[in-house]
């Protein structure tokens, strides 16, 4: 029994006893901080052994960045100059705008001109014919052209011409009237215009040498239908009617 049990002591403790390794114990962040380092080699070495591929098959990742890099350059200097464009662009088309307006304005004002124009030479050449016309019958004072039109606006519209031939010397003051008959609810009416009047004595005022163009309005009653409108001419200080006539409406 004593043998067996100094046999036991003399395997653990002796020479053929098992050796024993004594090793310090590393904290944990260091074993963490050292896989991270190793983990940091990996990758920069992969990314080495990527960039080295690259470049051996041609392709050069700082070249292409700076490609990139010069592309967005040249990109926004693009939509710098495509923006500057577009403002002149709109400002191009804002001038024109005008300047057709203007040129729209300025034609419209030119046919006016020339109509007006037309209108005044065939006027001179009918005064020129009724001047001489009137002062061979010895009638010194005429009317022409009278003319009487509805208006959309319910209103009546009238013009004439009232001239003296070369007989007469001097200025031609006078007053006229109107005489407007109507139809109104089957009777016959007559209006006076200026209201009140019906004599010389107070009337739309005259005052030419040669010839004035006389125009106006005047409104009817509602639901009334103007038959025929006279024009009589009296002068100054007379209460003799130096002139009259009488238009239907057109």
């Amino acid at each position: 029994m004593k043998t067996t049990i100094l046999w036991k002591l003399r395997q653990r403790f002796g020479i053929t006893a098992p050796q024993v390794a004594v090793r310090p114990q590393m904290p944990w962040y260091m074993r963490w901080l050292g896989f991270a380092l190793l983990a940091g080699l990996c990758a920069a070495a992969a990314l080495w052994v990527f960039d080295a591929g690259l470049r051996f098959a041609g392709y050069d990742l700082r070249e292409s960045s700076q490609e990139r890099t010069e592309l967005r350059r040249e990109l926004e200097a693009a939509r710098a100059e495509l923006e500057r464009l577009r403002v002149i662009a709109n400002a191009a088309d804002s001038k024109l705008s005008i300047e057709r307006t203007a040129q729209q304005n300025l034609a419209q004002q030119v046919r006016a001109m020339e109509a007006e124009n037309a209108k005044l030479r065939e006027e001179t050449a009918i005064f020129e014919s009724m001047l001489s016309t009137d002062a061979r019958n010895g009638n010194p004072l005429a009317i022409r052209r009278f003319k009487v039109e509805p208006l959309p606006s319910g209103e009546y519209r009238y013009r004439l011409l009232v001239l003296v031939s070369g007989v007469r010397r001097g200025e031609f003051r006078g007053q006229y009237e109107l005489l407007v008959r109507l139809t109104r609810e089957g009777r016959n009416v007559m209006m006076t215009l200026p209201e009140g009047t019906g004599s010389a004595a107070s009337g739309f005022g005259l005052e030419f040498r040669h010839f004035q163009r006389v125009e106006g309005t005047f409104r009817v009653p509602p639901a009334a239908r103007v038959d025929s409108v006279q024009v009589r001419i009296y002068e100054t200080g007379s209460t003799q009617v130096r002139a009259t006539e009488t238009v239907q409406p057109s």
